[in-house]
């Protein structure tokens, strides 16, 4: 397999690779020592990144050490010219909670709301959204996810004018592991209410915790503003994190559990 590679030495957790594509979409991956000598030996891999179609792209580095780039067109046509850049400035590092703090985000196998036992944990991981959202936030998330070796659902449950917000999240609940709303301006504009919201991120009776927002492009004062809360529940926002740094947190958590 052709791929161009560039080796970004050591880096530390929380910087930033910046990646410009022109000509073609590519398939991007960075990774570590290790998981790049298994791609290079046609071996299972685990990476950051995926198949790119905009550009450029910003990954962020999840652990401290050696990393690389790869760019290749496995299953594409055409040719691709790159650069990688390592950012100048790390992303700020946060103190917020882990996500491991709330253990019922992660849905058992007996966690049901349509109360049938024949229903079983299809997919690791689904994503409620605005289809505002899907090509800024939302795909690139599903292959930082998948990348991380998860499994997404994710097109069902894009939200428009008049679905069922409680039913299509109760039905993404039933079917994974662990349930994710990216709350923006656009979702809120579908006419759901606070306690709507509100209602479907905690279980009514125990008020566990049961799905993850992501805030994307909207800030604190307009969440205490929509929802005091809401704003008050374990998240995560895209100005703080990359999506590539909720997904491992959010694969640490599935595979522990």
């Amino acid at each position: 397999m052709n791929y161009q590679v560039y080796d970004l030495g050591q880096l530390k957790q929380g910087e930033r690779v910046q990646v410009t594509l022109s000509g073609n979409a590519a398939n991007v991956r960075l990774m570590d020592s290790s998981n790049y000598q298994n791609y290079k030996s046609g071996r299972s891999h685990r990476y950051a990144g995926g198949l790119i179609t905009r550009s450029p792209v910003v990954l962020g580095v999840p652990s401290s050490g050696h990393w690389y780039v790869t760019i290749d067109l496995q299953g594409l046509r055409g040719t691709v010219r790159s650069s990688v850049r390592v950012l100048p400035s790390a992303l700020p590092q946060y103190n917020e909670p882990r996500l491991s703090s709330v253990p019922s985000l992660v849905q058992k196998e007996n966690y049901n709301p349509f109360n049938d036992d024949n229903i079983s944990k299809s997919y690791d991981v689904f994503i409620s959204h605005a289809s505002e959202d899907k090509d800024e936030v939302v795909r690139p998330l599903v292959y930082a996810l998948q990348g991380e070796g998860l499994s997404v659902w994710y097109d069902e449950f894009e939200m428009k004018i008049g679905d069922s917000l409680r039913r299509k999240i109760d039905k993404g609940l039933a079917n994974s592991r662990f349930g994710i709303v990216v709350l923006s301006k656009d979702f809120i504009k579908k006419g759901w209410t606070n306690y709507e919201l509100d209602g479907i991120i905690t279980k009514v009776v125990t008020g566990e915790q049961v799905v993850l927002p992501i805030w994307h492009n909207i800030t604190k004062k307009e969440v205490i503003d929509f929802s005091p809360s809401l704003a008050d529940k374990l998240a995560r926002n895209t100005s703080a994190f990359t999506v590539e740094e909720i997904a491992s947190e959010i694969a640490e958590v599935i595979n522990n559990s």
